[in-house]
């Protein structure tokens, strides 16, 4: 049976980058890598829509969110964090772990942080230096407005901290322009490339930060990261047959072009979301992503049941929900290297699923209404 992944991470690999794995491997203090690492340098540039250097680790995601706490604040330093879901909690439980100072903005989950409420919290306590927030807040599906976000921190004695995670490269996020200070994200999202690879973008603002933190770091050091890549090369051994794949990966969106990337990523969300609605079931999401369509379940239905008849029937795999949400939702991710027939796909073993488990469907309802806007 073929497999399919529509999960928020990993998500599927194109064909170079897979077989580019399947090359020897080179060793990471040769001018052969330095070259490829160069060359990474220049296009994480153009991905992150930043001037400034992205540094880049081996680990998740979360690795390059704790080096951002560490890197920047000090024992005591007071923040805000959005808590909109369970990477908006896991933002406050980094910066609590070390000693930060939390305040928090608990938002219901399934909503989108009110730009208002973060500029109301700052005039309330000049001593905040940081927000933290997410592009896509990944276990509810809801992308959060970073642009007027950053209107709100930009010239202010505090910076803007964005997880984004799974939302580089399927929603718009433009670092420079709009003042965004620190972009922490990974390279298992619209990427294109297998878990391992973290990086991190700052602004100057941001730099100037870390001449202050004294929380300790060792390998998340960003000073020693910046003056080796600066040498085109890694502070320790990198994982180099992933930061290989990462060239092909990216040459592989320049090529599409970004804005493209971004269109084809809008495209098929919103033929997902209007095939799920043809079928009577309803988006979890107030402020629905690119990145993925959550979707409510009936509880006659049951989340895993589903899941399960989608994977093991038709090699189709959705993600469940989180914490609260883990009975009452499916995740459908439409990011990475996704196209037109995937999303037909999915709906496809969506639909036969539901007829399955008894929730009355009518057949092709769905397909139908995804490709009268995938046919545009």
């Amino acid at each position: 049976m073929k497999r399919k992944l529509f999960t928020p991470g990993p998500t599927p690999l194109p064909e170079e980058v897979r077989l580019i794995q399947a090359r020897g491997i080179i060793h990471h203090r040769s001018k052969e890598f330095s070259d490829v690492l160069k060359e990474i340098r220049e296009e994480l540039r153009y991905v992150f829509q930043t001037k400034e250097e992205v540094l880049l680790f081996s680990s998740s995601g979360t690795g390059a969110m704790e080096a951002v706490v560490a890197n920047i604040f000090s024992p005591g330093d007071k923040v805000l964090v959005i808590r909109g879901g369970k990477f908006g909690e896991r933002w406050a439980e980094i910066a609590a772990t070390f000693g930060v100072q939390v305040i928090s903005i608990d938002l219901e989950w399934g909503h989108a942080v009110n730009p208002e409420l973060i500029e109301k919290k700052l005039r309330e306590d000049s001593g905040i230096k940081a927000v933290f927030t997410q592009l896509v807040e990944t276990s509810t599906g809801v992308v959060y407005d970073i642009e007027t976000i950053a209107r709100v921190t930009k010239g202010k004695a505090v910076i803007l901290i964005v997880d984004a995670v799974s939302g580089l490269g399927a929603e718009a996020l433009c670092t420079d322009k709009w003042g965004v200070d620190v972009v922490v994200a990974g390279s298992q999202k619209a990427l294109m490339i297998p878990p391992g690879l973290a990086f991190v973008a700052l602004s100057g603002k941001a730099w100037k930060l870390t001449e202050n933190s004294d929380l300790p770091k060792y390998y998340w050091d960003f000073k020693k990261a910046k003056k080796a890549q600066d040498k085109n090369q890694t502070v320790y051994t990198p994982a180099i047959t992933l930061v290989c794949a990462l060239r092909e990966s990216l040459r592989l969106l320049k090529k599409e072009g970004w804005d493209n990337v971004l269109g084809r990523h809008a495209k098929l969300a919103k033929a997902t979301r209007q095939g799920v609605l043809a079928l009577g079931l309803q988006i979890f999401s107030k402020a629905p992503s690119n990145v993925l369509t959550a979707v409510e379940i009936p509880s006659s239905v049951g989340v895993k049941r589903l899941r399960g008849l989608m994977r093991d029937r038709y090699g189709v795999e959705v993600a469940g929900g989180q914490a609260a949400l883990a009975e009452k939702i499916i995740r459908i991710a439409h990011l990475g290297a996704m196209e037109v027939t995937d999303i037909i796909v999915v709906l496809s073993a969506l639909e036969m699923s539901l007829s399955e488990l008894g929730y009355p469907v009518e057949m092709g309802k769905g397909i139908a209404a995804a490709e009268a806007i995938l046919g545009r």
